[in-house]
Parts: structure tokens; C-alpha cells; sequence
């Protein structure tokens, strides 16, 4: 998996809840996940102006991870996250998921598509969107 450099990630803290601890002693694969998306949502829901919160949904395409390390009962963890190239339809979101001493335990690379909030019909995003959000234009 390969990522974009970061012009500033957007980070959230992460508590490790005693449910998301499976049999094997660690965080579940899929809690993960969970906290990917809620990385990306919280980013959004930061930078977005009201009037693209109201008019924009986001649906997942894809996603892609790559799990280093486990994480436990008791970590602090933190989400970096960032848009790398967007086109009009397709943002490839880069997240991490590191411990607080810098170990990164998770990476993942998802694709992301705008939908119109209303209708749930794709749209394009527009320039502005693009430009707040990512770090360059795809095809």
C-alpha cells in the first residue's frame, strides 16, 4: 500500500473501549475500521463549510489495511488521516493509527465517494471541495 505525504493530517484521539477487545485479547480487525471512518467523519465535519455538510454524503468504495501492530485494553491511541489525489468522484483517504509513543499499529487507504446528501445520488465534488480536502487532482 502506498500513501501520500500528508500536508497537514487531521488527528483524532482514540479510546480503546473494553468491547472492542475481541477473544484474542486485542482490538478487533474491525474496530479498526470503525475508527477509520470516524476519522474521516470527524475531519470532514472540521473543515467542511455548513453548506457542504447539508449538500454532501460520503460512502465508502474500497478500503484497504494494513494491520502492524495490536492494539489493547488501556493503549492511547491516536487517527491521523488526510485526503491524497480526488478527482471529481473518488477521494483515497490515508489514515494511521498509532499508540502515543509513535508506534503505528494500522494503515489504511480508502476510497471515498460524495453523494448528493438528499437523493443519494454520486455527484462531483466541486473545485472548492477538492482543494479543502486533498492533496492533488486524480483522473
Amino acid at each position: 500500500m502506498t500513501t501520500s505525504t500528508p500536508v497537514e493530517p487531521y488527528t483524532i484521539p482514540i479510546t480503546v473501549r473494553a468491547d472492542d477487545i475481541d477473544e484474542l485479547g486485542h482490538v478487533n480487525n474491525v474496530v479498526y475500521l470503525r475508527w477509520v471512518q470516524e476519522a474521516a467523519i470527524a475531519h470532514w465535519r472540521a473543515l467542511a463549510t455548513p453548506e457542504q455538510q447539508a449538500a454532501i454524503a460520503w460512502v465508502v468504495a474500497r478500503h484497504e489495511i494494513d494491520y502492524k501492530h495490536a492494539a489493547k485494553l488501556g493503549d492511547a491511541l491516536t487517527a491521523r488521516t488526510w485526503v491524497g489525489v480526488a478527482s471529481r468522484r473518488t477521494f483515497e483517504r490515508h489514515t494511521e493509527i498509532l499508540r502515543v509513543d509513535g508506534k503505528r499499529l494500522a494503515r489504511a487507504r480508502t476510497l471515498w465517494v460524495p453523494i448528493d446528501f438528499r437523493t443519494g445520488k454520486v455527484l462531483d465534488a466541486d473545485a472548492d471541495v477538492r482543494a479543502r480536502f486533498s492533496v492533488g487532482e486524480g483522473a
